[in-house]
């Protein structure tokens, strides 16, 4: 999990976008709810084996004395790894780490003291309340009941010493003496005090729930999902205790009966394209098959289609400042927040070094997950410096901006909203949706760009038609035959088949669809250009597969999963306007941005063990899929630009780490001696020979 900067979530927590003592603090606290949990739950599972805390003042806390082993090195563990990547990454003084590390120890001891607080009263209350029994010797001692009762101890674990406290070693007192119904009945009260306050712990998330809009709510990533295993524990502890040897049947049934209510459509935890209208009484909901696909992309929508976009082509040219002008085309890989911010600052220096004519020789943009969304948000900076506003395309707040913490809010909202809270609802337009993690995420990356991103596809549909700023294809995986979902403002079915000669090659069907067309009954305009962000930038687990309404129904996911470098799409666009490229352009440029070295040399599949043999056949697919990618589409761009008709260029701009160490992840994370590094990499020779390459390109006449 190294790889995709799990580990950074816990060592560098961020609360409000800061890494300080308040978000140590608040990881505390879950951590010091995940060691009660955990207590809670083996205290219930495992009292049965540790009979003489019967007879002892403050049982559950004289358990957790003795099993502290582990929450110690634990413990021990994270500070010194914490220590390590703050100062090493964080690039944070010692100073300030004691600081941060006397926040995590508050709150740590803080749910301590409270949970023992909560016990020593819950002691006091059961001690009233067996206080009738206890003056009845002869109910509860073995010897004095007129039956004798032979108590068998059935203990799986042999103790003989314990802890009474940290420093006090003492024998276990035998308590064999004590009837079984007694020692059981004391230990069930304990039990249910127990459960009353994971309970408390439920609750305080489903609260946390309804105020994830307010950024205070947002808690650092690692305190939600290490809360969500506190719960997770503390409900396994009270199925044991509520359902005993019924737990595994129960939990099953559960099951069953909520994949029945799902198939009923009774509950639909699916997430939704926000802005599409999925009212299927309102509307006619389209076929998702090969003749739906085919009714879209007739030959006589395809030939109006490809004359729009020589109508948008013209435009562009009439805005050049030479007959012949060089076409730009920006291809941008996946890649999480690294991606964004190498784009972000690729891009930045491009159009500083071309004193502002990138964007207007730039005809197209495509790409996948993080690379596209540094893209349109520098697309969108442009745009409004275009339109008079008083923005410096150069400003390296921007790069701060776009590659913001998103993680924070996705797992908060994944914890209180997707698993627990009751469904909330927002509208976009006359429509309503649910509340969830891909809620969440729009709204911080909304938030990060300080709402310049909040728009819909249709406020980019004039800007587009008129050539002002380039043209945008947002891609997406449709799960469930890996067609590609192509967004765009302007109808593409001309993208839907790649070039074919029906006489010597048998019939294609669409691999590709055009969203606009496809669902033109469900308000495709309408649909929010961050949601679009989002199914372009789909990463697996962290963000939901977004659902389409067609019959049947589809979900989509991220880009990068079928064209994570956008060199396929854009090689299909240039194949299409072929003739018209050759007379018009003096050729094309093709730019590709990309967060990970060429050549597939970087992370190689190895088998150091005798289990890696086992899960090789299995995980060798999954570990060399953007190698693999990587060599179609070589091959592609080798048959493209064998035409000697075809002037084409290729110039790269490659993310590549100063050092091993500082590599940034692959996540919507970043630490600051990451970003710093990112930053840095364009200035590395190769970048720097790559912008010189592009400078002279766009200078030739």
């Amino acid at each position: 999990m190294k790889t995709f900067g799990a580990d950074s979530l816990y060592l560098a927590p961020e609360y409000l976008g800061n890494v300080n003592s308040i978000s140590f603090a608040l990881v505390g606290i879950a951590v010091g709810m995940f060691i009660m949990s955990w207590n809670i739950s083996t205290f219930i599972l495992f009292s049965r084996n540790f009979r003489f805390l019967a007879a002892t003042t403050n049982p559950f806390l004289k358990y957790c004395i003795n099993n502290s082993i582990l929450p110690l090195a634990f413990l021990i563990f994270y500070g010194i790894r914490a220590y390590q990547f703050t100062h090493h990454l964080e690039l944070i003084s010692n100073a300030e780490l004691l600081v941060m590390a006397g926040g995590f120890l508050s709150g740590l001891l803080f749910i301590l003291v409270a949970s023992f607080f909560y016990f020593f009263r819950a002691d006091r209350n059961i001690l009233r309340q067996m206080t009738p029994l206890i003056n009845k010797p002869g109910e509860y001692i073995t010897h004095l009941r007129p039956e004798k009762e032979v108590v068998v101890d059935y203990s799986l674990i042999r103790t003989e010493w314990y802890f009474e406290s940290p420093w006090k070693l003492r024998p276990c007192r035998n308590v064999s003496h004590y009837t079984r119904d007694f020692v059981d009945s004391l230990f069930k009260r304990h039990h249910f005090a127990a459960i009353l306050s994971v309970f408390a712990a439920f609750l305080f998330l489903i609260g946390i729930g309804f105020f994830l809009d307010s950024p205070f709510f947002q808690i650092p990533a690692a305190a939600s999902i290490t809360i969500f295993f506190s719960i997770l524990i503390g409900v396994a502890g009270a199925f044991s205790y509520f359902l005993q040897s019924w737990s595994i049947p129960y939990l099953a049934a559960l099951i069953l009966l909520l994949n029945f209510l799902y198939k009923i459509d009774w509950i639909d935890p699916r997430n939704k394209a926000y802005g599409l209208n999925y009212h299927q009484e309102s509307t006619e909901r389209p076929s998702y098959s090969r003749e739906g696909l085919l009714a879209i992309c007739t030959p006589d929508k395809v030939e109006a289609d490809r004359r729009n976009m020589l109508r948008i082509l013209e435009s562009w040219k009439k805005k050049q400042q030479e007959k012949k002008p060089l076409m730009i085309v920006i291809v941008t890989s996946g890649g999480g927040h690294r991606a964004a911010a190498f784009t972000m600052s690729v891009l930045q220096q491009l159009d500083s070094l071309s004193q502002g004519q990138l964007m207007r020789q730039t005809f197209l943009i495509t790409g996948a997950s993080g690379g596209m969304i540094g893209a349109t948000y520098f697309r969108e900076l442009y745009r409004r410096k275009r339109a008079g506003e008083n923005v410096n395309l150069q400003d390296r707040r921007y790069v701060e901006n776009i590659s913001g913490d998103l993680l924070n809010a996705i797992f908060s909202s994944f914890v209180a909203r997707d698993l627990i809270a009751p469904a909330q609802k927002f509208r976009i337009g006359p429509y309503n949706y649910v509340k969830d993690r891909g809620y969440a995420f729009e709204q911080k990356l909304n938030a990060n760009t300080y709402g310049l991103l909040d728009r819909q596809l249709k406020d980019y549909f004039q800007d587009e038609r008129e050539a002002n700023i380039p043209l945008m294809f947002y891609n997406s995986v449709v799960t469930r035959d890996s067609r590609k979902m192509l967004i765009s403002t302007q109808p593409v079915s001309f993208m839907m088949k790649g070039w074919q000669d029906s006489t010597r090659m048998p019939q294609m069907d669409p691999d590709v669809i055009d969203f606009t067309a496809f669902f033109k009954n469900q308000d495709p305009y309408n649909l929010r250009m961050l949601t679009a962000l989002r199914m372009n930038a789909t990463f697996p687990i962290v963000l939901p597969n977004v659902w389409l309404p067609c019959e049947p129904v589809i979900d989509v996911m991220d880009a990068g999963l079928r064209d994570n470098y956008g060199q396929e799409t854009s090689l299909r666009f240039l194949a299409q306007f072929d003739d018209w490229i050759r007379e018009n352009t003096r050729g094309v440029l093709l730019m590709q941005i990309r967060d990970r070295n060429p050549g597939g040399w970087d992370a190689p599949y190895l088998s150091d063990d005798i289990s890696d043999h086992a899960t090789k056949p299995f995980l060798l697919l999954q570990h060399n899929w953007f190698k693999m990618m990587e060599y179609s589409q070589n091959d592609l761009l080798s048959y493209y630009s064998d035409n000697a008709r075809r002037q084409l260029r290729k110039v790269l701009f490659q993310y590549s780490a100063s050092k091993e160490e500082n590599k940034a992840a692959l996540n919507f994370h970043l630490s600051q001696r990451e970003r710093n590094d990112i930053i840095n990499s364009i200035y590395t020779p190769r970048n720097q020979d790559a912008f010189a390459e592009v400078m002279k390109a766009m200078r030739e006449r």
